[in-house]
């Protein structure tokens, strides 16, 4: 297991100017993880597990708070003391590839949260030996479709029934680093201790 990776941590904006953390999660979120989940819509947890599920087992919320930080990494955004959204990356056995999922509070959708952690998760994934995310989402799920498909990834997806699978490489190329740019603009969110980052609410 690698340390807890602190450099990761850093604060965001979102619109309104609610000020936001950014961080890995820790064992200790264990019980805002399962506070979290029980708040989302019955909606928002069946477009997150493709299944009705009002709430989270403890082995699922021992899973989920425990990573590793290297085959397995998870973000959350913290507001106060309460979890809004998380991301994670699970690497697929034996590859460079890795898993790619994500959740929002719904309050707080549509604000450009998964994007900001689609970045992050890349930006560290990439820095772990990982070149490629692959996602599924259910074909109704239109916005966390638009998440990736607005991502400046080079996304490629194939449709069976009613899940979408996508695959995509993550490191930079020119058409990435644009849209990276448009969604920042001239500020940039690094460490907790740096610049303080503004989300683009339509991205």
């Amino acid at each position: 297991m690698r340390p807890y990776p602190r450099e990761l941590e850093h604060d965001v904006v979102l619109p309104g100017e609610t000020r936001c953390h950014v961080r890995p999660i820790r064992p200790d979120d264990a019980g805002g993880l399962a506070v979290f989940h029980a708040r989302l819509s019955a909606r928002s947890a069946y477009l997150r597990f493709f299944t009705v599920h009002p709430e989270l087992s403890a082995s699922e919320i021992e899973r989920f708070t425990h990573v590793d930080y290297d085959e397995r990494l998870a973000l959350v955004v913290v507001l106060g003391s309460a979890l809004i959204a998380v991301g994670r990356y699970d690497r697929l056995p034996d590859s460079s590839e890795a898993e790619v999922a994500f959740v929002v509070s719904d309050e707080y959708q549509h604000h450009g949260i998964a994007t900001l952690l689609l970045d992050d998760l890349a930006l560290a994934a990439l820095q772990r030996g990982i070149t490629t995310f692959t996602a599924s989402a259910l074909a109704e799920n239109v916005t966390m479709l638009r998440v990736f498909s607005h991502s400046g990834f080079n996304v490629s997806l194939s449709r069976d029934h009613e899940t979408v699978s996508l695959r995509f490489p993550i490191e930079p190329d020119d058409q990435y680093r644009a849209a990276l740019a448009a969604r920042r603009g001239a500020l940039t969110h690094g460490s907790s201790h740096g610049p303080i980052g503004r989300i683009d609410p339509s991205c």
